[in-house]
């Protein structure tokens, strides 16, 4: 018998909306051009076949008694910044929980069907991630930018299917400019789904979320949980740059629904990171100083444990 072999990045049949309900994964391709239409049908036809499982998934969420997210953590920075490094070495903790690989991309499965779908997502999933040859597994922390796209339109990472919109997407969902209390609802009850689903399936008390574009949501995140810490990531600005250009040139080729020139990637990726760490800089003295550390990368993948400790005692926190 010959064994299923994971696909690589270079050859998914099929795009993360696969994990979309009905509705958001209308909304969200509504109006957008497609260039790799076999890549959307199959997602389609997998999308649609689940759908129904989505729905009982959801209706088990409102009818059971959720945690309460208390003094959440947030990892933020940019991306290719230390944030995962950082996320993977916090989440050894076994007090915390966190969205995870399966999660993020089946949000609407943490309920009912998840056996099997963890199974075959273990089998199909890629095994490392293009350019730093990071391991990927479905059990492994990850995103949940990733599952609220999943679960509402009002997200960032919808660019990642359509680049041809990544100002639109920043503008709206990055930085929240020109969106609607409705929108902004959306994405608020999203996260906190994602929060509180992730928590009740692991039995954990206590959030660890890494998510660069929370980096630029300071405000939305202490107005939801103003008791809420942060560790703040941060690289050298050329070595990001240079870094996140590789990786999301990579990343879209594999992903995408519409393509995007080289030349354009480039000048978006520059715009939103100016408009991050803006962001950031601007709003960073909102945070309580108690509940706020910043850690360089440098530090941190030289001196991990020491990053650790340092972050655990600017923050108040206790091993377990």
């Amino acid at each position: 018998m010959h064994r299923v072999m994971p696909f690589s990045f270079n050859n998914l049949p099929i795009t993360t909306l696969v994990g979309a309900d009905s509705t958001t994964f209308r909304r969200v391709c509504e109006g957008r051009r497609v260039d790799n239409i076999a890549k959307l049908r199959a997602t389609v036809l997998c999308q649609r076949l689940l759908n129904p499982l989505y729905r009982l998934n959801d209706r088990i969420y409102r009818s059971t008694p959720m945690p309460d997210i208390v003094s959440p953590i947030f990892i933020i920075g940019h991306w290719r910044s230390g944030t995962t490094f950082a996320h993977n070495l916090l989440s050894e903790d076994p007090q915390f929980g966190y969205c995870t690989t399966y999660q993020a991309v089946f949000p609407h499965l943490m309920f009912r069907g998840d056996r099997v779908m963890r199974h075959i997502a273990a089998v199909a999933m890629p095994k490392s991630r293009p350019t730093d040859n990071l391991a990927l597994s479905i059990c492994q922390p990850q995103e949940e930018e990733l599952a609220i796209a999943n679960i509402t339109h009002a997200a960032h990472y919808h660019f990642w299917l359509f680049p041809q919109f990544m100002e639109y997407y920043r503008e709206r969902f990055l930085l929240f400019n020109s969106t609607t209390a409705e929108e902004q609802e959306l994405f608020s009850r999203a996260m906190v789904q994602v929060m509180q689903s992730a928590l009740y399936c692991q039995g954990k008390s206590r959030f660890l979320s890494k998510n660069p574009p929370n980096t630029a949501r300071i405000p939305m995140l202490l107005k939801m949980f103003p008791d809420a810490k942060f560790i703040y990531i941060y690289r050298n600005k050329g070595d990001v740059l240079r870094s996140t250009k590789a990786f999301f040139r990579q990343m879209i080729d594999s992903i995408a629904l519409q393509k995007i020139s080289t030349q354009e990637l480039d000048y978006q990726i520059a715009a939103t990171y100016n408009a991050l760490i803006a962001k950031y800089e601007q709003d960073r003295d909102l945070i309580a100083d108690s509940n706020l550390v910043e850690v360089s990368f440098d530090r941190l993948t030289q001196q991990p444990q020491s990053s650790v400790d340092a972050i655990y005692k600017r923050l108040g926190l206790k091993m377990r």
